[in-house]
Parts: C-alpha cells; sequence; structure tokens
C-alpha cells in the first residue's frame, strides 16, 4: 500500500528520493531520467513558451511527505527557493495523520469583465433581457469546452459610476486556468453589448479574484500530540493577525509559502493565485485567510477557504516536462482536485509558521537549514558544507564569517 509516510526521507540521497517517487508515481525510466537531469526544459520547450528566450532559471523542486488529504495519501511537489518550507509542510501533515486533511472545491467559475462606458440609463434591464444571446454568442467560441460541460453560465450586472458599468460572464473553465477561454468569450460579446447598452466597450479581460472558484482544507491536530499549550498559543497567535493588518499580511504570506510552491512546480500562474487571494483577503477589509479555534476537546481546528484558479490542462501545464511530472507525482485528475491539494498544503504552511513562531521562534528552524547555504557561500564544498554547518548550529553562530574561520581550521 502507497504511504506518504517516509521516515528519514531527508536523510536520504536524491537518486533514493527519486527511486521512491518513481515507484509511488508509477514513472516510467525516461520520466525518472527527466527529474534526475535537474533539466528537462530545452531550448526548443522555453522558446515556444516565452519571447526573448536566453536561458533558463531554475528553481529547487522538493517533495513534501506525509499528507493525507480526503483519505489519499500524497506526496507533493514543492518548487521554492526558501529553505524550511518543504521541511515544515512535512512536519506538519505528520502531526495531522492519521486522520490528514479534508478539502473540497466548488465549480470553476471564472469571471469575465467588460466594461462599458456611458451606457443607456436602462441598459441593466436590457442586458437582461438579452442575456440569452450573450451566452449563446460567448458559448459559440468555445464548442469543446461546452461539449465538456463547460462555457458561459450567466451573467451579472453592476454600476460602477453614473456613465460606467461592468458586466461579468461568468464562465464554467473546467479542468483549464481559463485565463485564455474567458478573454476569448469576452471580446466576442464586446460588439453585442455595445449594441443593447448604446455604450462602449472598453476593457474585456478576465478577473483573478475568482469569488466563485473557492477551495477549502480543515484539519484536527490532537492536543495529546501537539501539546494544549501549543493549541492556546496558535489560538492567540490567529487571533493577532485578525485584529492587526501588519500581521495578517505576513501570516498570509506564510500560507502563499506553500501553495505558490505547488502552483510554480504544475506550471500554475502564481501570480494570479496571488492576486486572488489577497483581493478575497481583502475583501471585507484585509484579514488572515485561516482561521484555527479550540473546539469542544480542546483539539485545534483550523480551516482555510481561498479563491484557487488553477489548471491540469493548457499552458505550462502540458508543456514543460517537469510540470508534467509533477502533476502525475500529485495524482490528480481534476483542477478542483488540484486545488483542494493546494489548500491544504497553505493550511499546513500556515499552522507550521505559528507553531514555530508561537514556541521556539521561527529562527530556529530556518536558520539551522540555513547553516548550509551560509557554508557554502563561504567556500565549503562537498563534505565540508556539512561540517561547517554543523559547528556553527552547535555554536549557535550562524553567520559568514564564522563560517570561514571554521573552514579555515578544517582545511
Amino acid at each position: 500500500m502507497k504511504s506518504s509516510r517516509i521516515p528519514g526521507f531527508y536523510k536520504m540521497s536524491i537518486e533514493e528520493r527519486i527511486k521512491i517517487i518513481k515507484e509511488f508515481a508509477e514513472l516510467s525510466e525516461e520520466e525518472a531520467k527527466t527529474l534526475r537531469s535537474f533539466n528537462g526544459l530545452t531550448k526548443d520547450i522555453a522558446n515556444i513558451m516565452i519571447e526573448n528566450v536566453v536561458g533558463s532559471m531554475q528553481l529547487p523542486l522538493g517533495i513534501a511527505t506525509n499528507f493525507i488529504i480526503n483519505g489519499k495519501e500524497k506526496l507533493i511537489p514543492m518548487a521554492i527557493e526558501e529553505t524550511s518550507v518543504v521541511a515544515a509542510a512535512s512536519n506538519a501533515a505528520k502531526l495531522a495523520r492519521p486522520e490528514g486533511f479534508k478539502a473540497k472545491a466548488s465549480e470553476p467559475i471564472m469571471i469575465g469583465q467588460i466594461q462599458i462606458l456611458n451606457p443607456c440609463k436602462d441598459a441593466e434591464k436590457k442586458l437582461v433581457e438579452n442575456k440569452e444571446d450573450i451566452l449563446d454568442l460567448a458559448n459559440a467560441q468555445d464548442k469543446i469546452l461546452v461539449s465538456l460541460g463547460g462555457g458561459a453560465k450567466d451573467l451579472e450586472v453592476k454600476w460602477l459610476s453614473d456613465d460606467m458599468l461592468v458586466v461579468h460572464l461568468l464562465v464554467d473553465v473546467r479542468d483549464a486556468m481559463g485565463a485564455n477561454a474567458v478573454n476569448t468569450m469576452a471580446e466576442a460579446v464586446a460588439p453585442l453589448l455595445e449594441k443593447i447598452t448604446g455604450g462602449k466597450a472598453l476593457l474585456r479581460i478576465i478577473s483573478n479574484l475568482a469569488i466563485y472558484r473557492l477551495a477549502e482544507a480543515e484539519v484536527i491536530y490532537k492536543k495529546d500530540v501537539i501539546g494544549e499549550d501549543v493549541v492556546d498559543k496558535i489560538v492567540k497567535a490567529y487571533e493577532f493577525a485578525s485584529l492587526d493588518i501588519f500581521r495578517a499580511a505576513t501570516h498570509n504570506k506564510g500560507i502563499m509559502n506553500g501553495i505558490d510552491a505547488v502552483a510554480i512546480a504544475t506550471g500554475n500562474d502564481w501570480r494570479a493565485i496571488e492576486a486572488g487571494a489577497h483581493a478575497y483577503a481583502a475583501m471585507n477589509g484585509y484579514k488572515p485567510l485561516t482561521t484555527w479555534q479550540k473546539n469542544e476537546n480542546g483539539d485545534l481546528y483550523g480551516k482555510i477557504k481561498l479563491p484557487l484558479a488553477v489548471g491540469i490542462i493548457g499552458g505550462a501545464t502540458k508543456v514543460h516536462p517537469i510540470a508534467k511530472l509533477c502533476l502525475k507525482i500529485l495524482g490528480v485528475k481534476t483542477a478542483k482536485e488540484l486545488a483542494e491539494v493546494m489548500a491544504a498544503v497553505g493550511l499546513a504552511q500556515n499552522f507550521a509558521a505559528l507553531r514555530a513562531l508561537a514556541t521556539k521562534g521561527i529562527q530556529a528552524g530556518h536558520m539551522k537549514l540555513h547553516a548550509q547555504n551560509i557554508a557554502f557561500m563561504a567556500g565549503a564544498r562537498g563534505e565540508e558544507i556539512d561540517i561547517v554547518a554543523k559547528k556553527m548550529i552547535e555554536e549557535g553562530k550562524i553567520r559568514m564569517d564564522r563560517a570561514k574561520e571554521i573552514l579555515e581550521e578544517i582545511r
């Protein structure tokens, strides 16, 4: 039986880790070879993905272990440059076992906005009366999407000022992020909207505030596992974020450490996800994206809810070789399932950060992992890196000058 609980995974060699991933995700030898190469993005592929290509910039790709999401064991690919993030997520997932995380996502409805300038006074009424014609025109742009059960489903009309209104085209984009489909539809219906309203259509573009495409996850951390005092401290840490915007910003940044890392690994638009998450957090005054409270048993209950417009088809998800492999490792079959995974990872990441902050402080774990980076920058190579890092940790002096001194001593 497959399990994401892999004790000592962080101690293994890269080759040993890849062997485990190969078996877990049933990768072919060629796919495993792509992982081993630390590349996979050829010049030809890079050149069709963006303009003016001169090379590629790689990020470390790690695997968060121990996750159980909706009863399924999951290994989570995470692409990120920040130390401690993957380790923190893995540890948070371990402490949530065996129940793990429960997650759900709503239907993949995206909003296409059409800005109308100087419309007639009864424009809203006319648009509602002609809704079916507008939706039919939008759906004529993507018959394949419609055949899969997606397509334009509804309209919203809102006056923004005396001379400006906005039409929201609500589109079910199925397993895509949806920008191309929504933008195409918005541009196609704009002339019809002008005719109906007597106004002028200006901007026609998707909104990254996907309020109808939400993902949620919840978890319970047992007081007997994490300690009653830790439960109380995390609840108070959450209250701090709920009352103070300066803390809330950093609270939410920690959540996005996990979500962005999965988004990048799977070739999704992390910038759109970030924009949507923070806009959602600010809809009623900027607030935390998670909530933490003590339940009736004295255990810690956590929940996250945020918009997650992600896809498993289109864009880099089906072009970049590593993104395709990461989706295979995750074993997700729909965009909704990917959103559920990302929400769970964000919740785990938040727990790990709050636990560290409320107990030993964020720097303790972070600087231990950072010690190897300092040792490398000081000139250590091979086995020297671990020797220098270990010595700095023992002394509590994780600094460049001390690393150079230790390096001189052992050489």
